[in-house]
């Protein structure tokens, strides 16, 4: 019988030693310091391509029964800051791959600085510009996880060559533009409430001639959508354009998610991403 992760919790807990209780004279509790609570770790790397020095995050999502050493395929994340959404996206892996929802991964988040320059795309579109002083760096920034971060993290660790990408809002338009101008990069894209009317929708209204240009590969695309009507429209707009020439190896889907806000979709929309995506394979004894 496989034993529970909570079982298997319990039980390296119950091995740990346990906390000394400290007592000063009069007999009155005194804390211990605190110390750093970690989850996973962290590196720097010097990027040519960015003309500056990234920040990345780590966290590895193994079950109870995965070997220490066994290599994982890797889930590459913008929006990767600690205070970002590197900490949700990393409970969300571990509690699927614990209650074996999803196979092992590891996450890799990628801390932002120029988060608005980084994620977009060029546009002629006044009011695009609006929004940070600097835009339209998205080619850079695929170069630099190309080149430079995949190169980065294989020689570090230990992993597989399947990869994926994850984002949501402008991130999620990161994803679909790399999927429909370099669809070999990654194995699996997942976009949620993708920030498609980007540059006046420039995006979706490329996508027909885009995909026809893409040559044969075995690959995933997920899209979520919510209650955002500018975004939920351009997310139909690509739906329609995927019924009518999806490459006939894409495997993709869509998902409607009316129920949710902007604000609120990117857990909920990754939940039923990774369990659909990430599906452990069905063995049969």
């Amino acid at each position: 019988m496989r034993p529970s992760y909570l079982a298997v919790l319990t039980a390296l807990l119950l091995c740990l030693p346990a906390a000394q209780a400290v007592e000063s004279p009069n007999n009155t509790p005194v804390a211990s310091s605190a110390t750093p609570l970690v989850i996973g770790e962290s590196f720097t790397l010097a990027s040519k391509a960015l003309g500056e020095t990234r920040h990345i995050n780590v966290y590895v999502a193994r079950a109870w029964d995965t070997p220490p050493d066994a290599p994982l395929p890797v889930l590459y994340m913008p929006d990767g800051g600690i205070g970002e959404d590197f900490l949700h996206v990393a409970g969300l892996l571990q509690v699927s791959v614990a209650n074996g929802t999803m196979r092992p991964f590891m996450l890799v988040g990628i801390q932002n600085t120029e988060r608005r320059r980084d994620l977009t795309g060029p546009t002629d579109n006044p009011e695009d510009r609006k929004i940070a002083h600097v835009v339209g760096g998205s080619a850079a920034y695929r170069s630099f996880i190309r080149d430079e971060l995949m190169p980065e993290v294989k020689r570090r660790y230990r992993t597989t060559p399947e990869t994926a990408i994850v984002g949501e809002s402008l991130a999620g338009l990161f994803v679909v533009e790399t999927f429909l101008l370099e669809p070999q990069l990654f194995d699996h894209y997942l976009a949620f409430d993708p920030s498609l009317w980007w540059n006046r929708s420039a995006l979706p209204a490329q996508a027909a001639a885009l995909l026809a240009k893409q040559g044969p590969g075995k690959h995933s695309l997920y899209l979520a959508s919510s209650s955002e009507q500018g975004i939920a429209v351009e997310v139909q707009r690509l739906e329609d354009i995927l019924r009518k020439q999806a490459p006939a190896d894409l495997l993709w889907h869509v998902e409607k998610m009316p129920e949710e806000t902007h604000g609120t979709i990117y857990q909920p929309a990754a939940l039923k991403a990774f369990r659909t995506v990430f599906r452990p394979a069905v063995t049969i004894n």
